[in-house]
C-alpha cells in the first residue's frame, strides 16, 4: 500500500521523475489539511489581532459611520449620513464595512472585521489557484508567503480598498486559469465579472490586469484563434459593462436625488473615476476632464521611478521574495520551451509573471504611490514562488544542470533579506538565522544530496525554504506592535517610511482613531450643537472633510461637509450656503485654517458670527472656529452704529 505523500518526499528523491498532474481533492496527501488549516490560522490571528484598537483610516471610517446610517448614503457612499457630499471613491469597497457598522453597531473591530474576512480569503483563494496550476505543495508555500507579506499584515487591519481589490482580482484569477484549462466559456465571463467588481472598489487599478488575462487567454486558451479572440473580447466587455455600472447608474440619477460628487468641479461620476482619480494621477494637468486638484498626498505621495519596490520604503514590506519571484517566471516559461502551447505550467508563469511585471511598470510610472497600494502584487509574488519553489525542487530531482538552480535560489532569497534589511535593521538578530538556515539548506542540497538518505536532503530543503520565510516573517510579527503599524493614513510595517516618522513626531507611535470614541472637545461640541438645534436638516457645515472626520465617526448625524475631501470641491456654492441658512436647514459651520479659502467659506465669514471657543467647551480654538450663522455679523454692526 502505497504511503501518503508528505511535503518533503518522493520528487527530492535522486532520480528523474516526471512532475505528476495535481493532486484532485480526493487524493490530497495527508498533511494538506492540517497545513492548509495552520497557515489559515496564522493569518486570521495576523489580519485580526487588535482590530478592537484598528488603525482605521480618519476618512474612510467616517464614510463608513454615514453608509451605515441610511440608504442614500449607503448606495452613493455619502460622507455625511445626510448624503450630501460622496467620498472622493466608490463606495464598493465600503459596502462590507458599513455593513458591518449596521449590524454590531459603531464599533472599530466592526469596522475593520471585513478587512480581516477578506484578508483571510484571499489567502484561502490563493491556495486553491495555485494547488490547481502547481500542485499541493507549492499551493502552501503560495498561502504562507502571502500570509508574510508585512504589508499585508498592516493593511488587513486598516480600512482601505486595497484589500478589497486584491482579492477580487485574485478571484478573477482563478476564473480565467479555470477558462484556459476547461476551455469554458462561462468562467472566461465570470472572470469579467470579478474584475467589474475589483472596479467598484479601487476603479482604474482593477482594469491594470485585462491586458495580461487576455493576452494569457489568447496565446495559452486551447481553441481556433479566432474563438479565443472573440471570448476574450466578450469577456472584456463584460468587464467594462460591471466596472461602469454605479458610474452609471449616479450619471442617471437626477442631481437633485442623489450627493455631489467630490473630486469634481461639474459633478460627474465619471469625471470622479476618469479625472479625479484617472488621468490627474499620471499627467501634470491636476484638474483633468473636470476634476478639482488632489492634496499633495493624493497626487504626488512618492515611491515611484523603476526601483520603487525595492527602495528603503517599499521593499521591506512586499519584496522579500522579488528576486525569487522574478527567476520563476523567467525559468518556468524558459524551461518550457519546446511544450505545447497551451502547456498549463507555462500559462501560469504568464499569467502571475504578467500581473507582476504590468503593475511595476504602471507603479513605476506614476505620480506616486503610497507604499500599501503594492499589496496588489503580493499575491502575484506569493504565487511565483510557490511555484518556483516546485519547479526547482523538480529540477533538482531530475539532476544534471539544472540541479544547481535550487540551492541558488534559497541562497539569493537569503543575501537579498540582507540588503532590504539593511537601512534598517529592524529584525537583525533574525538574519544571522536566516542566512545559517540558508548556508545548512543550500549546503546540504549540493553536497550531500546525491549520496545521503532522502531524509537529510528534505531536512535541508525544510532549512531553505524557512531560510526565505524566517525575515519577513520577523516585520509581519513585529507589525502587531502599534509602534510598528504605520499610522492610519499609510499602514506599513516596522519602522519605515514617513508615515512612521510622522505618527512619532506628531501623534505618538500608538495614537488610532475609532468609531463612537470621540475627544473631550469634540464630546462638548457635539452637546453644543445638539442643544442649540432646533430642526436645522444639517447639525452643522464644515470646511473640508478634516474638520468633519471625527464628528462623523462619533455621531451618525447629517453634516454638510462643504469642499468635499480637499476642500476645494465647488460645493456648496455660496449661493446655496446662504440659501441653506435663510430656509433655516443650516445654522451652524466649522471653519478650519487649515485648508485654503472658498466662496462659501468667505459667505460665511461675512455673514455669521464667530463664537468664543469657550461657548462651546473648547478652552482653545485652535486650527478650528465655530461660527453661528443666525447671529448676522451686519445685525451686530447696525446695532453698534446705532449706539
Amino acid at each position: 500500500m502505497a504511503t501518503p505523500e508528505s511535503p518533503f518526499t518522493s520528487t527530492l528523491q535522486i532520480r528523474r521523475v516526471e512532475q505528476p498532474p495535481p493532486a484532485r481533492p480526493e487524493t490530497a496527501p495527508r498533511w494538506e489539511r492540517p497545513a492548509l488549516a495552520g497557515v489559515l490560522a496564522v493569518a486570521a490571528v495576523l489580519y485580526s489581532w487588535g482590530i478592537g484598537h484598528a488603525a482605521l483610516h480618519p476618512f474612510y471610517g467616517a464614510a463608513i459611520r454615514s453608509m451605515a446610517g441610511g440608504w442614500r448614503a449607503f448606495l452613493y457612499g455619502g460622507l455625511d449620513a445626510g448624503g450630501s457630499i460622496t467620498l472622493d471613491k466608490l463606495p464598493g469597497a465600503f459596502w462590507p464595512e458599513a455593513v458591518s457598522v449596521w449590524l454590531f453597531g459603531p464599533h472599530t473591530w466592526a469596522a475593520a472585521l471585513p478587512q480581516v474576512v477578506e484578508g483571510v480569503l484571499t489567502v484561502w483563494l490563493l491556495h486553491r489557484i495555485v494547488r490547481a496550476w502547481a500542485g499541493p505543495f507549492a499551493a502552501i508555500i503560495a498561502a504562507l508567503a502571502l500570509t508574510l507579506t508585512p504589508v499585508t499584515v498592516a493593511l488587513n487591519r486598516a480600512t482601505i480598498p486595497d484589500t478589497a481589490l486584491t482579492l477580487l482580482l485574485v478571484a478573477a484569477a482563478g476564473a480565467l486559469q479555470k477558462a484556459v484549462r476547461t476551455e469554458r466559456l462561462l468562467p472566461l465571463i465570470t472572470c469579467g465579472v470579478w474584475v467589474g467588481l475589483a472596479f467598484q472598489a479601487k476603479m482604474l487599478q482593477a482594469w491594470l490586469v485585462l491586458p495580461v488575462f487576455a493576452l494569457v487567454y489568447q496565446f495559452t486558451a486551447p481553441g481556433a484563434p479566432l474563438k479565443r479572440a472573440l471570448r476574450a473580447l466578450l469577456a472584456g466587455v463584460v468587464a467594462v459593462a460591471v466596472s461602469c455600472s454605479w458610474t452609471l447608474l449616479a450619471w442617471l440619477t437626477p442631481a437633485a436625488d442623489r450627493p455631489y460628487f467630490d473630486g469634481t468641479s461639474n459633478n460627474n461620476p465619471f469625471t470622479l473615476v476618469f479625472g479625479y482619480n484617472g488621468l490627474s494621477r499620471f499627467s501634470s494637468d491636476a484638474t483633468a476632464l473636470g476634476a478639482v486638484a488632489g492634496t499633495d498626498a493624493s497626487r504626488t505621495s512618492g515611491n515611484t521611478g523603476w526601483l520603487m519596490l525595492v527602495n528603503e520604503t517599499v521593499g521591506p514590506q512586499v519584496s522579500w521574495l522579488l528576486p525569487l519571484a522574478v527567476a520563476a517566471a523567467v525559468l518556468g516559461v524558459l524551461w518550457s520551451s519546446g511544450k505545447p502551447r497551451t502547456d498549463p505550467l507555462r500559462t501560469g508563469f504568464l499569467l502571475w509573471g504578467g500581473w507582476l511585471a504590468v503593475h511595476t511598470v504602471v507603479f513605476s510610472l506614476s505620480n506616486g504611490n503610497h507604499a500599501y497600494y503594492t499589496a496588489v502584487i503580493a499575491p502575484a509574488i506569493a504565487a511565483l514562488a510557490g511555484g518556483g519553489v516546485q519547479l526547482l525542487r523538480n529540477a533538482y530531482a531530475e539532476g544534471g544542470r539544472r540541479r544547481a538552480a535550487l540551492p541558488a535560489a534559497i541562497m539569493l532569497t537569503a543575501l537579498w533579506a540582507l540588503a532590504l534589511d539593511w537601512h534598517t535593521r529592524f529584525v537583525s538578530w533574525l538574519l544571522p538565522i536566516a542566512v545559517m538556515l540558508a548556508l545548512c539548506g543550500a549546503v546540504g542540497l549540493w553536497v550531500l544530496g546525491s549520496r545521503t538518505s532522502p531524509r537529510l536532503v528534505r531536512s535541508a530543503f525544510a532549512a531553505g525554504i524557512a531560510a526565505m520565510l524566517v525575515v519577513p516573517a520577523g516585520w509581519s510579527f513585529a507589525s502587531l506592535d502599534p509602534m510598528y503599524a504605520g499610522i492610519s493614513t499609510s499602514p506599513m510595517a516596522g519602522p519605515v517610511g514617513n508615515a512612521y516618522a510622522e505618527a512619532v513626531q506628531n501623534h505618538g507611535p500608538l495614537s488610532r482613531v475609532g468609531l463612537g470614541e470621540p475627544s473631550t472637545r469634540d464630546t462638548a461640541l457635539l452637546r453644543y450643537l445638539t442643544t442649540h438645534r432646533h430642526g436645522e436638516k444639517y447639525l452643522l457645515a464644515t470646511q473640508a472633510a478634516y474638520a468633519a472626520e471625527p464628528l462623523l465617526r462619533a455621531a451618525s448625524e447629517p453634516m454638510l461637509v462643504m469642499g468635499g475631501f480637499t476642500g476645494i470641491t465647488p460645493y456648496p456654492t455660496a449661493r446655496q450656503t446662504g440659501s441653506l441658512v435663510a430656509g433655516h436647514q443650516l445654522r451652524y459651520v466649522l471653519l478650519t485654517s487649515k485648508r485654503p479659502t472658498t466662496a462659501s467659506t468667505t459667505w460665511v465669514k461675512s455673514h455669521c458670527t464667530r463664537l468664543r471657543p469657550a461657548a462651546y467647551g473648547s478652552h482653545t480654538g485652535g486650527s478650528l472656529s465655530l461660527y453661528d450663522c443666525y447671529k448676522p455679523k451686519t445685525a451686530k454692526k447696525a446695532k453698534a452704529k446705532k449706539k
